[in-house]
């Protein structure tokens, strides 16, 4: 099974506070987020599979920040861009552009945050699209 570091590409339509574990609520604006994560475990990327899972209410078990976030009706999973073979969480949330939401997803390192906001997709997307290609090419 493959591994490495993947981003959740995730849409908010509406601007509520999210209950989001020992974090509590979460204030998360209409627009675009980016979420960093790895997947290093046994199963690799099937953890992308369980967020999907979480996204369509397939699954309703919450153990990560990033569930509380994509078991909210108000969230919708866009896109998932995964590089396989590189350990670059960090390096690739903190290479997003954009506004980061105070230690979301970063309860394990000394980030100040793994989710990041724009209000527009397009200026997002190119943002996690090169921060990955930066990890790939770092590791080549």
């Amino acid at each position: 099974m493959a591994a490495g570091t993947y981003t959740l590409v995730v849409e908010r339509t509406a601007s509520d506070a999210v209950e989001v574990g020992a974090l509590g609520a979460v204030s998360l604006p209409v627009g675009w987020y980016a979420y960093v994560g790895s997947a290093f475990g046994p199963g690799g990327f099937s953890r992308v599979d369980r967020h999907r899972e979480v996204a369509s209410g397939e699954r309703d078990v919450r153990h990560w920040h990033v569930d509380y976030l994509l078991g909210d009706p108000a969230t919708r999973l866009d896109a998932a861009v995964k590089t396989a073979d590189v350990d670059a969480e960090c390096a690739i949330a903190a290479r997003i552009d954009g506004e980061r939401v105070a230690a979301f997803g970063a309860s394990d390192c000394g980030c100040e945050s793994h989710l990041v906001y724009r209000e527009k997709r397009d200026l997002l997307v190119e943002s996690v699209e090169r921060a990955h290609r930066d990890a790939r090419e770092q590791r080549d």
